[in-house]
């Protein structure tokens, strides 16, 4: 009986550590070196104006994203392979591009002041690409 309840208790403790580390996972803390994103923007949120960007560019996630150095053995899940927090050229650009559709879209569209500008798109990425990787000039 005493083993029964030790089985108990240590299965409970586990599952209480996993909703613990499940729940520290989802927080606004998981995104690193946001500059121009809001900093407690929500993984719906963060994940919409990702798609965003890959539909209006078609483009993948690499294209701004560079690969995650992993050691030489490692079991790591496929959403490892990006190093998502690390800054290169084209993540640099793709800032600029945001800050440049939120200032036209609060310039010249933004009204309502319960909405934040980081999520107007009016003016987005789709106005100059149209599913280019680079805006194509007329």
């Amino acid at each position: 009986m005493a083993q029964h309840q030790k089985t108990i208790s240590l299965v409970a403790l586990l599952a209480i550590a996993v909703m613990v580390m499940a729940s520290t996972m989802h927080s606004n803390d998981r995104y690193k070196n946001l500059k121009i994103l809001p900093k407690d923007i929500s993984e719906k949120q963060m994940d919409s104006i990702m798609n965003a960007f890959t539909r209006a560019l078609k483009v993948s996630c690499d294209f701004c994203h560079v690969p995650a150095k992993k050691p030489l053995f490692t079991i790591a899940p496929a959403t490892d392979d990006l190093d998502f927090a690390l800054d290169n050229p084209m993540k640099e650009e793709a800032r600029k591009m945001i800050q440049l559709t939120r200032d036209i879209n609060t310039k010249y569209f933004y009204v309502d002041s319960t909405f934040r500008p980081e999520y107007l798109q009016v003016v987005g990425c789709n106005t100059c690409h149209r599913g280019n990787p680079y805006p194509v000039y007329e």
